[in-house]
């Protein structure tokens, strides 16, 4: 049987409300994190446009952030581990009469083989995917795999000051800054009301 879920809303600014089930039990995944709602929201502003495009979501954990691009026009693949499979589908189903592209739900294990997931998207989404030491390498890789010389890839993450935390972030951004450009999208240009000073949305491109 499914695991007891608890179903987050999450507004739109055109029309009904995304409905996101969530998991009590269950990894990082389970939940919607603040991080995603601010990139949820940021795509709704129009700053990057979306009708059409093809978007890759990493991480996606509830799939907040590509069903919401998905309700923009996009043409959206949802990507996590294999047991967050059921919990994107059940997502997918819940909000599919919103969605004016499309979306769908594939395994994308980070640091693997990403032959099926070619040609590069136009977008690739990130909300709250660095925090473990371990997956920063497979991250990249995937990134660096995935990416073409046109992909913006918006990564949204909050700041988080705890243990490890800083020096995980500072050694991504370092990492990613071999083979990226980053490009800070400032708090003004965020969501006016998902917004918030410790959450933060880099966009970031291949360097040319």
């Amino acid at each position: 049987a499914a695991m007891a879920g608890f179903v987050r809303e999450l507004e739109r600014r055109a029309g009904p409300v995304l409905r996101l089930e969530q998991r009590a039990a269950g990894g990082v995944g389970c939940v919607v994190w603040d991080a995603a709602l601010v990139l949820a929201k940021f795509l709704e502003t129009g700053a990057c446009p979306l009708a059409r495009r093809h978007v890759l979501e990493l991480g996606a954990g509830t799939g907040a952030v590509g069903i919401m691009a998905a309700t923009l026009g996009a043409n959206v693949t949802v990507t996590d581990l294999e047991e967050l499979q059921e919990l994107l589908m059940v997502n997918i189903e819940n909000n599919k009469h919103l969605v004016t592209g499309s979306v769908r739900a594939k395994v994308l294990k980070w640091g693997e083989d990403v032959t099926e997931f070619q040609p590069p998207p136009d977008y690739i989404l990130m909300a709250d995917c660095i925090y473990y030491e371990e997956s920063l390498e497979p991250l990249l890789k995937t990134l660096k795999d995935l990416t073409g010389p046109d992909t913006c890839v918006l990564c949204c993450y909050e700041q988080r000051t705890m243990g490890k935390n800083p020096e995980i972030e500072r050694k991504y951004f370092e990492l990613l800054q071999r083979d990226f450009e980053l490009e800070k999208i400032p708090l003004d240009r965020h969501d006016e009301e998902y917004r918030s000073e410790d959450i933060h949305i880099v966009s970031i491109h291949r360097k040319q």
